[in-house]
């Protein structure tokens, strides 16, 4: 099933135009991670946690909008994505409780640390940072994506940039919050992250 048609199993054959606008636009020339297999992931993760989501179809909305606005020379991707979903979702028959849930959910991602009882925001990010325990050679091609993504940035500023982030990951108390994605890439993802942190330092 292509991206479109996954999404009008989401929202409806007469949201096809805004399906093809999305899938357009993880298709961005300028992407390297952020791309449609990025957003593929997000979308099988969050089918596989969606039982530990409180609206996990909210969830899912969030997933297909959450890096649908992505220029790595701005820090306002999270919430221009937010308004753009606000303005897309606006003339269906999404709710106006559930799309302010989503637009929530989307900002969310900007600083992945979802409360003790947002479920929803729980499974986006834990969908979201999946990549972080992944195994180490597609690890590795997330972290060179990533540094494709800012190739516009050079090392001396990248490297301690990142290293600042990374560390900031490695201090939260959970990568992960639900209990099947904790146990599954909260170990490995401390590991991948470590690694990237030396070999930044080198």
């Amino acid at each position: 099933m292509d991206l479109v048609d996954r999404w009008m199993d989401l929202a409806g054959s007469q949201t096809r135009h805004i399906g093809e606008e999305l899938d357009a636009r993880y298709g961005e020339a300028h992407r390297r991670y952020h791309t449609r297999e990025h957003l593929t992931a997000v979308l099988d993760l969050v089918d596989e946690l969606a039982k530990h989501a409180a609206d996990a179809d909210a969830v899912r909305l969030a997933a297909w909008f959450h890096d649908a606005v992505y220029d790595p020379e701005r820090a306002d991707n999270e919430e221009r994505s937010a308004r753009l979903a606000e303005r897309m979702l606006a003339d269906t028959d999404v709710t106006p409780e559930r799309l302010a849930e989503v637009s929530r959910l989307i900002v969310l991602t900007e600083t992945h640390a979802p409360e003790g009882d947002d479920r929803n925001g729980q499974v986006l990010c834990d969908a979201d940072l999946a990549i972080l325990g992944s195994d180490p050679e597609r690890y590795a091609a997330y972290a060179a994506a990533v540094r494709e993504e800012y190739a516009f940035v050079p090392d001396e500023f990248f490297k301690p940039g990142r290293a600042d982030v990374l560390a900031g990951l490695l201090e939260l108390p959970a990568l992960f919050h639900t209990a099947p994605a904790r146990e599954r890439f909260e170990a490995a993802a401390r590991h991948n992250i470590e690694t990237e942190l030396m070999l930044l330092r080198a």
